[in-house]
């Protein structure tokens, strides 16, 4: 049995397995945050008491250059914010309350891998309750499945929760099922706000299942994953669930002569064959594309403008907050939807390359442990899967839910400073 050994690991462990109790209340988005605080809180009184502190709170040693590059990066997004409002002339109650959604967002990009770096938190506890999470899941499958046959209503209730304040009445609701509004047909969300996040966040439940020892734990967490990917009917799901989960167990290959061989071998192929395999490309691109068509035109069109209102009006710290969209987004906010371009609408080059820089260390650090260890494999495919949510959301919206996997990254942070050490 795996079982907490200190009061960091049973906060963690107990939180995690309590996910769908937190999501029937409608309070996830309050507890992802409370509970980075608390636990980056612990790891600097952690470091700070050293030795005076209980033997099982110690820090495992110092904080690593990895974890220094988020926190510095994040300390910067939060000046970009300031400088931001200050630059539209927004006002005090306005800045402090992006200050606070900074402290629910941005900053727990720093304050998880710090407490995953510093506190005595073992791989396979996060692993075992990521599984419990599955094994819940897949309890509750039937239920949510069979309810849009049965005429069970799609939203059960919204949380009295949400008057502490969040992006939307959705972070605080529970929802048995959604209608996808072109085809009709029913979605699942589970624990999400909405159906495409469900789908990555079954992704890292996959990445996760495929760590752990006991098969049964592990078959869980795996079924659990792959019913969150396919019943959210999301395109990005599908691919995370190929090239998320592949990738990182291709990684040790790059480092043998054979499989360079093998790559020059296709590489010629690719080049005989190079009309075809365009022509396959383009009908793969063209039908993702057209599977969501209205999905698709909303994202690329709020991409456009707030791209273009990027360069015309805020260059170095952007327009501080999102803006209303209009009609022809479907009323989607200006700045969401995508990390990339969102960064750049809002909070302009400055807070783009505060997340960048240590998003690409964090890439590099992870990929090469990924190739020199088995151990890389998790942490690798996290950061993929990060990188591929980036492109569909506003990561740090999602902090709230994406926090093991920002935990993982911190304790392999840990790893890769302590290599001796097992963990």
């Amino acid at each position: 049995m795996i079982r907490p050994e200190n009061p960091a690991e049973t906060l963690v462990f107990y939180a995690l397995i309590a996910t769908w109790p937190f999501y029937l209340l409608g309070a996830l988005y309050i507890v992802g945050p409370v509970l980075g605080w608390t636990l980056g809180g612990l790891a600097v009184l952690s470091l700070y008491l050293g030795p005076a502190i209980r033997a099982d709170l110690r820090a495992t040693g110092p904080v690593p250059f990895m974890v220094w590059a988020w926190i510095l990066g994040m300390a910067v997004m939060l000046i970009a914010l300031w400088v931001g409002h200050m630059n539209w002339a927004m006002g005090i109650k306005t800045t402090i309350k992006s200050s606070i959604g900074w402290a629910k967002g941005w900053a727990l990009m720093a304050l998880f891998p710090l407490a995953g770096a510093v506190l005595p938190v073992r791989r396979a506890v996060l692993v075992r309750a990521m599984c419990i999470v599955g094994a819940v899941t897949l309890a509750l499958a039937p239920i949510m499945l069979i309810a849009p046959f049965i005429g069970l209503p799609q939203h059960i209730f919204t949380s009295p929760l949400k008057v502490v304040g969040g992006p939307g009445p959705e972070y605080f609701s529970v929802f048995l099922y959604t209608i996808d509004p072109g085809s009709g047909a029913p979605r699942w969300q589970f624990f999400a706000p909405w159906s495409p996040f469900a789908a990555l966040l079954g992704v890292i439940m996959v990445l996760f299942a495929l760590e752990e020892t006991d098969k049964r734990w592990m078959w869980a967490g795996l079924l659990a994953g792959v019913l969150m990917i396919l019943t959210s009917k999301s395109r990005m799901g599908l691919v995370g669930l190929v090239f998320c989960t592949s990738l990182p167990r291709l990684a040790p290959y790059i480092l043998r002569g054979f499989a360079w061989s093998v790559l020059a071998g296709l590489t010629t192929l690719a080049g005989l064959f190079a009309g075809m395999l365009q022509q396959v490309l383009f009908n793969t691109i063209t039908a993702f594309q057209t599977a969501r068509a209205d999905s698709t035109r909303v994202r690329a069109t709020l991409q456009r403008i707030a791209f273009e209102r990027w360069q015309q009006d805020a260059i170095w710290f952007g327009h501080g907050r999102v803006q209303p969209g209009a009609h022809l987004v479907e009323y989607m906010p200006i700045g969401s939807h995508h990390t990339w371009y969102g960064l750049l609408f809002i909070k302009g080059l400055v807070g783009f390359f505060a997340f960048a820089i240590p998003f690409a260390l964090q890439f590099l650090t992870t990929l090469i442990s990924a190739i020199g260890s088995p151990k890389g494999a998790l942490p690798f495919g996290i950061v993929l899967t990060l990188f591929l949510l980036s492109f569909g959301e506003n990561l740090e919206i999602q902090t709230y839910l994406l926090w093991p996997g920002l935990l993982m990254l911190g304790l392999h942070s840990r790893e890769t400073a302590q290599p001796r050490k097992t963990i």
